[in-house]
């Protein structure tokens, strides 16, 4: 209570005061690591807010993955409150404080608060470094979005609200702050996020915050690769990944991110691939289920690798290396702007690799199939394949009746594969006799 009163007398004019309880914010839904930060930064005299997407997402009735913390402290004193943190980062300065339990190892990020003081720009307006510090009201300034502005005190169990964001949740509108040609020229990664955030939340774009995504689209060409392909990633797993891909495509997003999407879309059989594609990764999170980001990049570029593939065979060249060197041409075309990892790449590429050994169904190669360390993962590749009529259904369930048969019924799959009329399957099959020289021929004995 009389923490509780100190905090009143305290209070910053300009900011609205929530009484956490009444959104649904309480402090056991705080992950034990996130609490034990605050704790401590707190007992240590510096403030700490629980800050961002945590809170956002407890508001809105959702449970947050993540949970960041924001301090008065600097990164070299969090860092020596918590002996084991690590500071990262050159052009945003971040501290990693590692908390290990029977699941593994979780990081909480901890970020200073920012100022509002004029941070270095490129020519394009892209802020190179920010580690000037400052306030938390300077700090609140600084964030992206009114609903991302948000600061939840664990102990005083409040919620402080510079910017209205609570009444943007209650609208459901994600609405940026500031100017938002500025905030997008400063870090033009927050035109995907807006996308990411709005199709994810379903909330709809404050029409301020959507005006300049589309003329400004091109300055994400400028972004590095590899934070391009992390934000491609949170677009993949955010549940909504048909809705983040087709919103990415209203706004001209994707031609600095995935310009294969236009041909994609413009074919019926690769559109509906695709869709389907994402319409299952978001079914397997919504189950809590694991997502290879290897398959998922093996969906999104297939179909350029299958057209390059094919031209290839046409041109007369065999079948495995026509596919190798259509991987290799994607992917050396992708990486100009996603840097997919190699441990993504080299899944993504297995994947495709036993695409036509499927084919295959003679002797002991369907066996030697099965012992493939991506089996799974490239089965269920062809299992979308034949639900978009890419390929015969036939072909998918007779894998499926192989994988799931004892010794016999794996023989006599392998003997009817055989026997299908135009299906060589790598079968040897007899050569038919030449007719004999009827003039040489011996006439034959009654």
């Amino acid at each position: 209570m009389i923490r509780k009163l100190i905090g009143k007398v305290l209070r910053r004019p300009g900011k609205q005061i929530l009484h956490a309880k009444h959104y649904g914010v309480r402090r056991e839904l705080i992950h034990s690591a996130a609490l034990k930060v605050c704790d401590r930064l707190q007992e240590a005299g510096f403030e700490a807010y629980i800050v961002g997407g945590a809170v956002r997402d407890l508001m809105l009735g959702k449970s947050p993955k993540d949970f960041d913390v924001a301090t008065s402290a600097t990164p070299e004193q969090v860092r020596h409150v918590f002996h084991r943190s690590r500071i990262i980062g050159r052009r945003f300065r971040i501290v990693h404080v590692p908390f290990y339990d029977r699941h593994g190892e979780e990081i909480i990020e901890v970020t200073t608060f920012r100022g509002n003081s004029d941070a270095p720009t490129d020519e394009s307006g892209r802020i190179i470094r920010d580690n000037v510090y400052g306030t938390l009201e300077e700090d609140a300034l600084r964030r992206d979005f009114t609903i991302n502005a948000l600061y939840y005190d664990p102990n005083r169990e409040e919620i402080l609200d510079f910017h209205h964001g609570e009444a943007d949740i209650k609208a459901k509108r994600l609405a940026i702050l500031g100017d938002p040609e500025q905030r997008y020229r400063e870090d033009p990664v927050r035109m995907l996020r807006a996308i990411r955030l709005s199709a994810k939340l379903g909330l709809t774009l404050a029409p301020a915050t959507k005006a300049p995504i589309s003329s400004l689209a091109k300055l994400l060409g400028n972004i590095p690769s590899a934070r391009l392909f992390d934000e491609m990633m949170k677009l993949l797993l955010s549940g909504r990944a048909w809705d983040c891909v087709m919103a990415l495509h209203a706004h001209g997003l994707h031609r600095e991110l995935f310009p294969m999407l236009d041909k994609l879309l413009a074919k019926p059989d690769a559109h509906q691939f695709l869709k389907q594609a994402l319409d299952n990764t978001d079914a397997r999170l919504a189950q809590d289920k694991p997502v290879s980001a290897g398959f998922l990049f093996a969906t999104l570029l297939w179909h350029e690798v299958e057209a390059d593939w094919q031209a290839r065979q046409a041109a007369g060249q065999h079948v495995v290396p026509a596919l190798v060197d259509a991987m290799n041409s994607v992917e050396t075309m992708v990486e100009k702007r996603l840097a997919i990892p190699n441990r993504y790449g080299a899944a993504m590429k297995e994947i495709w690799l036993l695409q036509p050994r499927f084919e295959q169904r003679a002797g002991n190669r369907p066996y030697r199939l099965l012992e493939q360390q991506r089996f799974r993962a490239a089965y269920d590749f062809l299992l979308l394949r034949a639900e978009c009529g890419l390929v015969e259904k036939e072909l998918a369930h007779w894998w499926h009746e192989f994988q799931y048969g004892d010794e016999d019924s794996r023989s006599a799959l392998i003997a009817r594969a055989a026997q299908k009329p135009g299906d060589d399957n790598g079968a040897k099959r007899k050569r038919r006799r030449k007719p004999a020289n009827r003039k040489k021929a011996a006439p034959e004995k009654e």
